[in-house]
């Protein structure tokens, strides 16, 4: 006899609501607006007792979804560690979107880009300050109460450059967070020349994650409020988007 299907989404970076899981061919699934926000699209949840079974997950609203050419050719990850993700089937028809798929063990996680959650952030960050090239800047607080961290990485000079980089206004664009890992791993590599070079007349302002409210959320595009950061930078307030105002502030 088949177990019963468990969807889960309550951790860091979750979201997904599930209607029904009595079926394993039609597991009807919603994926939850941002916060005081339109916008949603970014999914990210656990199936349980799922091992050796044909299942089919069906997101029933994603034809309402933020951006609708997003899902032409689309195919979700998933992965049974958290650590590794691989492309699952995937399609979309009749404004659902559908993973069919047939998990090897009794637990797994789909999500809609591979998640760079914000442990991983904070790991990432003690870890790139044990390099006496890098120095920490806590710009303030997010509306959660979330630590805004800047890594400062090079020595100020006359005649330096200064860059500032700041990555995933969007939670739901990983990408951006994967990419500031490597981004300042490299910055960080002596034995890179490039990385020396640009160091030699630069110092690096970043901010990895502008949007650790609406990443831990969950959210596609928004922070805590409902606010679309690349949409504040001519007039933020600490009300409505801190993440902003505190980045023109430095």
């Amino acid at each position: 006899m088949a177990q019963k299907i468990i969807i889960s989404s309550q951790f860091d970076g979750g979201n997904v609501r599930c209607l029904d899981s009595s079926d394993p061919m039609q597991v009807k699934l919603h994926i939850e607006k941002d916060n005081q926000s339109n916008f949603f699209q970014w999914f990210y949840f656990r199936a349980s007792g799922v091992a050796n079974q044909n299942c089919q997950y069906q997101f029933t609203n994603t034809a309402d979804a933020a951006y609708l050419d997003g899902w032409k050719g689309y195919q979700a990850v998933a992965s049974y560690d958290r650590q590794d993700w691989f492309r699952v089937p995937t399609s979309y028809q009749d404004g659902v979107v559908s993973i069919n798929h047939k998990s090897e063990m009794d637990s797994i996680y789909y999500a809609y880009f591979a998640p760079y959650s914000m442990q991983r952030h904070d790991d990432f960050i003690a870890a790139a300050l044990e390099h006496p090239r890098v120095q920490l800047d806590v710009l303030g607080h997010t509306l959660d109460g979330r630590d805004l961290d800047q890594l400062i990485v090079g020595e100020e000079a006359d005649g330096k450059k200064k860059l500032w980089i700041h990555g995933r206004q969007h939670p739901g664009e990983t990408q951006a967070s994967w990419w500031a890992e490597g981004f300042i791993s490299r910055l960080l590599d002596d034995s890179d020349a490039v990385s020396q070079a640009l160091l030699a007349k630069a110092v690096f302002y970043i901010t990895p994650n502008m949007n650790p409210d609406g990443s831990f959320r969950g959210h596609l595009r928004t922070n805590a409020v409902g606010s679309n950061l690349n949409r504040e930078w001519l007039k933020p307030s600490m009300e409505k988007s801190p993440e902003v105002y505190l980045g023109l502030k430095k």
